[in-house]
């Protein structure tokens, strides 16, 4: 295959740019660097050619069928030599990759007929805006597009593979390797060309819509994100159930494996932007949004580090959690330390994405990562961009691993106005939240803060080498699908989850039906655990002479073992048993230094104590009742640190049956090899916990503990690596000071969250149809403006086409969840459409007259386990969305490999409105 062949040799002299981006002061052409022609060609491609084929890639497609039937003729010019208007032509030879041969073709080009849109009229695309060399069919390209948003895009294996094709079919190319880079070009304008067709239609409709100017909505590009959370025909519709339940729910987390590696030829330009619509945040604002938060932390920090630390536990402004409880989540978690280092920036210019979604796992918007850390500016950028689309009044759940952390930061730092911040009703992530301290739960796990309800939760190796904006390209091209396939599940996902919602309702009213204790007095008793959680903790001056205290008892059974370790040296040398003089000197010597050292710091902190504290200590050593509590509250502590870390651990083995990776099963042995090392290490801090409190029992009953003293609570072997919010492993009954009688604090709040859940669910069953019946509307009202225009009115037909099937599995799936208020019985779609729809998707897509038996057999296999896919599905879900990410939990252990495997099977897995799909219609 040649080059391209131009009749007119002085054309590249001649033909200006179609751009000024370059030398557009000179009359006299200049010669171009090749990133000055790409940067050039690019912007032909955006400002030129792209916008001109988006008319006529419509009408291709509405002439062909949607490329069913591919056999248009091109249309030719009368004149080699000039075209009608009497512009100079140039002849192109271009190699054509069709669905099913290849071929070379030469086409008579001009400025008022290009290229492109001949080759686009023989059902081609080409690779260049002026002069391609090649051109691929668009049924191979949709083919592509189709199969890479299935798969990890990799176009190098695809041409490698279609060059080995073409070749053994005895087709020659000019050299090997010649077609990647020039079909990349072609499949990454063809994917623009593509989206700017959807986004032209779109835009028909939405003009279409009789109610788009309404300000006290949420924004069209909101309504176009997630219909359940922000269509409807009023937001400010009333839910039953709490007062104070969100109106929409959203989660916001971070994804440190989606990285992009640094150019190893320290080349800094990006590749030019695309000029399709992204999801992806403007790095403008989140600049600003980073500069404005050093700005607030700036100013009040001179005076924070000037501030006496205060006495007393107390509460920061707004909180409702001690500002001793906060710190100890804010050390529990990486995400709380933004100089934590997650990605390298000597390797990675760009470090991760952080998404903002709906509850239905749609994506809002992204942020594109660029710090080593997890930095809350990207969070602000987000909730800033999330504000400006929402109604004045409107309010959200906003669901974080540290949300307690964020809290904290905004309203420590003014990072929004009170306005925006009442608007907020903050909490942590259902898998992040064991993490937390035992009261911050109280507050912010979302299955103890009202209007919360039941809320849950391929592309690393391409595009960690992708360009700047193909990377976000690419990844919205992704978004985009799983918005499509999650439109067409919501049927789906309201019907489950208002089936699992009617069984954890049914089975907690159960529950407090045999408790049989009045409802009232059970909120009561939880208010009072709250009441008593949430209290501050005792004076700091308090707390910290009794921790000198306890350390100068340590220091004492340290000293004592190091006494003891001296002696049995001396006795080995005094016994003749020493085989090295050498290294047991040495090793007596260290023996002895680090005991000097521990007599010093003993004699220093004996010094410091006041006459008070003295006395304390002589009592603490003859207390025997006060010496064992202490014991075992601190066997206690270090057994719930070592279940956070297994839990962790456990949450890694239930992803086994993802491990289709050398990597992941190395990973998946190393875990279970770990979980079944520290299972008896638990154990016996268990056994050892409870013999502690046999003792202190016992000393009660004796009458040697205090007066009034409590009980301490035995802590089971049975079940004790099932960790629960509402578990005894977090009180700590009997151990401390403050515990005087404990009351019942017995509470089932899982009958509110089920409530919660059905309004929320009545609410958006109600929306969904509101949504079905305007956007029928609006697809109507186009077609009515299009009548006259055959090419626009078949697109618009074919939207009507995907609506009506939309619309079947919809109203099957809700029929029996009822509407918070009352709605239309017509979802818009007639009766007659909606029936041939469904007789549609009941068929097969492929009929075969001579295996009608086996067809039938297979259409009745499928329809089993989409229904077995629909059960499995909730605790497949389940179990995912309760993954608990160990690389957020700061272990005790730093040289365990789990702490180092943060880029390990973090894919992004979608709720279940992605997860079901329906059948092809019949062609």
């Amino acid at each position: 295959m040649s080059r391209t062949e131009l009749e007119h040799k002085d054309d590249e002299a001649t033909i200006p740019f179609s751009d000024s981006l370059h030398f557009s002061d000179h009359p006299v052409p200049r010669h171009l660097t090749s990133s000055q022609k790409r940067a050039n060609q690019w912007h032909r491609w955006s400002e030129d050619i792209i916008p001109c084929m988006i008319v006529p890639y419509l009408s291709y497609i509405e002439e062909t069928l949607s490329l069913r039937h591919a056999n248009i003729p091109g249309e030719r010019h009368s004149n080699d030599g000039e075209c009608g208007t009497g512009c100079r032509t140039r002849s192109i030879k271009v190699a054509c990759v069709l669905f099913d041969a290849f071929e070379e073709i030469t086409i008579i080009a001009c400025p008022c007929f290009p290229a492109p849109l001949q080759l686009l009229r023989r059902g081609l695309f080409p690779c260049a805006p002026m002069v391609p060399s090649l051109a691929v069919d668009l049924r191979a390209l949709e083919f592509v597009r189709l199969l890479f948003v299935h798969q990890s895009p990799n176009q190098t294996a695809w041409c490698d593979a279609l060059e080995t094709f073409l070749d053994g079919m005895r087709y020659k190319l000019t050299s090997k390797n010649s077609l990647w880079r020039r079909f990349s070009n072609v499949f990454h304008w063809y994917q623009v060309l593509t989206v700017l067709a959807l986004d032209h239609i779109s835009t028909l409709i939405t003009d279409a819509r009789k109610d788009g100017s309404c300000v006290d909505q949420p924004s069209e590009y909101l309504c176009s994100r997630c219909p359940l959370c922000f269509g409807g025909n009023d937001w400010r519709n009333e839910v039953r159930g709490s007062p104070s339940m969100p109106n929409i729910i959203v989660c916001i987390d971070a994804c440190f494996t989606q990285k992009c590696s640094t150019n190893p030829r320290g080349a800094t330009g990006n590749d030019p932007p695309n000029p399709t619509s992204s999801f992806f945040l403007p790095t403008a604002d989140v600049n600003a949004m980073e500069d404005f938060v050093q700005r607030c932390r700036g100013e009040s920090r001179q005076a924070r580090a000037s501030r006496a630390e205060p006495d007393e536990d107390c509460y920061e402004e707004g909180m409702r959690v001690p500002v001793s409880v906060l710190n100890g989540c804010g050390d529990s978690f990486i995400a709380a330390d933004e100089k934590r280092e997650k990605a390298s920036t000597r390797f990675f210019t760009d470090t991760g994405l952080m998404a903002l979604l709906c509850r239905h796992d749609r994506v809002l918007w992204v942020a594109n990562l660029t710090s080593a850390g997890e930095k809350q500016h990207y969070v602000l950028a987000l909730l800033d961009r999330l504000f400006k689309h929402l109604p004045a009044q409107m309010t959200i759940g906003l669901l974080y691993d540290i949300g307690c952390q964020l809290e904290r930061s905004c309203r420590k730092w003014k990072f929004m106005d009170n306005s925006i911040l009442s608007r907020i009703a903050f909490a942590v992530a259902i898998f992040h939240a064991y993490g937390h301290q035992w009261p911050c739960q109280i507050v912010y796990h979302p299955r103890k803060k009202e209007g919360f309800g039941l809320f849950l939760k391929p592309l690393i190796p391409s595009l960690r080498v992708s360009g700047f904006n193909q990377r976000l390209f690419v990844l919205d091209t992704q978004i985009r699908h799983l918005d499509s396939k999650s439109l067409q599940g919501f049927g789906h996902w309201l019907h489950r989850r208002w089936i699992h919602c009617q069984t954890k309702k049914n089975g907690a009213l159960d529950s407090l039906h045999d408790l049989q204790v009045d409802e009232h007095m059970l909120r009561v008793e939880w208010k009072a655990q709250v009441d008593h959680q949430m209290k501050p903790a005792p004076r700091q001056s308090r707390n910290k002479a009794v921790e000198v205290i306890t350390t100068i008892l340590a220091l004492e059974k340290t000293l004592e073992a190091q006494e003891a370790s001296i002696r049995e040296l001396e006795m080995q040398l005094h016994g003749g048993r020493v085989p090295d003089i050498v290294e047991f000197n040495l090793q007596l010597a260290d023996i002895r230094s680090r005991r000097a050292k521990t007599a010093d710091s003993l004699r220093r902190r004996r010094a410091a104590l006041g006459t008070e504290d003295k006395v304390n200590l002589e009592k603490m050593k003859k207390d025997v009742y006060l010496t064992v509590r202490l014991n075992a509250l601190a066997v206690k502590t270090r057994i719930r640190d070592r279940l956070h870390q297994c839990k962790f651990e456990f949450e890694r083995l239930k992803r086994s049956y993802r491990a289709t990776i050398n990597a992941e099963h190395k990973l998946h042995a190393n875990t279970q090899q770990s979980i079944k090392r520290r299972e008896p290490g638990i154990l016996k801090l268990v056994s050892t916990y409870n013999g502690l409190c046999s003792q202190l029992r016992s000393l009660i009953r004796q009458r040697r503990a205090p007066p009034y003293a409590v009980m301490p609570h035995i802590i089971p072997r049975d079940g004790i690596f099932l960790l629960d919010v509402d578990d005894d492993i977090w009180q700590d009954v009997g151990l401390d000071d403050d515990t005087i009688v404990p009351p019942a604090w017995l509470s089932d709040d899982a009958v509110d969250r089920c409530m919660e859940e059905e309004a929320r669910l009545m609410r958006e069953r109600a929306v969904i149809q509101e949504w079905m019946l305007a956007e029928w509307g609006a697809i109507r009202g186009a077609s009515n403006n299009a009548v006259t225009d055959a090419v626009i009115s078949f697109h618009l037909r074919s939207c009507a086409d995907e609506l009506v099937n939309i619309c079947v599995v919809w109203k099957k799936k809700v029929q029996c969840i009822p509407c918070t208020w009352p709605v239309d019985e017509s979802w818009g779609p007639s009766d007659e459409a909606l029936l041939q729809a469904a007789h549609d998707q009941a068929q097969s897509s492929f009929r075969d007259e001579d295996d009608a038996e086996s067809v039938e057999g297979e259409e009745g296999d499928c329809e089993g386990d989409l229904e077995y896919g629909e059960i499995g599905d909730e605790e497949l879900m389940d179990a995912i969305e309760d993954i608990a990410l160990a690389d957020e939990y700061r272990y005790d252990h730093s040289n365990e490999l789990l702490d180092d495997m943060d880029d390990i099977d973090d894919h992004f897995m979608p709720s279940s409105p992605i997860k079901l799909s329906n059948k092809c219609r019949c062609i």
